[in-house]
């Protein structure tokens, strides 16, 4: 059996590095047709890269955080896209590290627009289109902090606990009109995001430590997962948070 995407649409935020990069890569190896969504300036950069390997991908400046535009940024992308969409890949996500006491009230809420109410407000648009074909996969990316607490992280670990339920209330919602809605829960893996714990030697070792696999993960190793929740081999699942960790969440 296969994936079967090609020929697919999908739109996946905050992807011009890191996971997010991995995850459009994996796509476009199975010939999907990506839009992608991203406040990052080397936006424009990364799109003609992929392009000029023969992808077809588009890029779309968007700030998640301005979640009154939501709308807006999707009619967009899928105007790019030829006006159909199969795959959302819920990816963007920003992170503070620091004590709770120290996090401003304007941090916090500027980390539950991106990486939950945009979540919300491009599912919403989404699942519209999605109803009326009948079919469409919602990927969104939670964490292993979607489970646990974590240090220091008290918005973002917030932030995606809510991912988790709102992952598993959009698929009772939505199962039975054809949409998929599951989430990856990524464990620590070595992108710029984690720049703060890899810096600091102590912090990494005690997580290290906590890592059956005793080592960071790499982005392109979730690119496995996102096919086959992509894919129509998985459509029994839905309603799933699924950590890829190295067995963190299992210690």
């Amino acid at each position: 059996m296969s994936f079967q995407l090609t020929g697919k649409k999908a739109i996946v935020t905050g992807a011009t590095h890191g996971i997010g990069r991995a995850l459009v890569e994996a796509l476009l190896e199975e010939g999907v047709t990506v839009c992608i969504l991203d406040i990052a300036p080397e936006l424009a950069d990364v799109v003609a890269e992929m392009n000029a390997s023969g992808h077809v991908v588009t890029g779309l400046q968007a700030d998640l955080s301005n979640t009154e535009n939501i709308a807006h940024y999707y009619e967009e992308a899928l105007y790019h896209l030829g006006g159909s969409v199969d795959i959302l890949v819920n990816n963007a996500g920003i992170h503070k590290a620091g004590a709770a006491t120290e996090l401003s009230r304007l941090d916090f809420e500027k980390i539950f627009k991106v990486n939950t109410e945009a979540v919300f407000e491009l599912s919403k648009c989404a699942a519209n289109d999605m109803i009326a074909q009948r079919s469409g996969k919602i990927i969104n990316i939670a964490s292993v902090l979607s489970f646990q607490g974590g240090f220091h992280a008290s918005a973002y670990s917030a932030s995606k606990g809510a991912i988790a339920l709102l992952t598993k209330s959009l698929s009772n919602e939505w199962a039975k009109d054809g949409i998929c809605v599951n989430a990856i829960a990524p464990g620590y893996f070595d992108t710029r995001l984690n720049n703060h714990i890899k810096n600091d030697p102590k912090r990494l070792a005690s997580i290290l430590d906590r890592v059956p696999k005793q080592r960071l993960g790499k982005p392109e190793e979730i690119g496995g997962l996102l096919k086959f929740l992509a894919s129509d081999l998985s459509d029994y699942v839905t309603g799933a948070i699924i950590p890829i960790d190295g067995g963190f969440t299992g210690r």
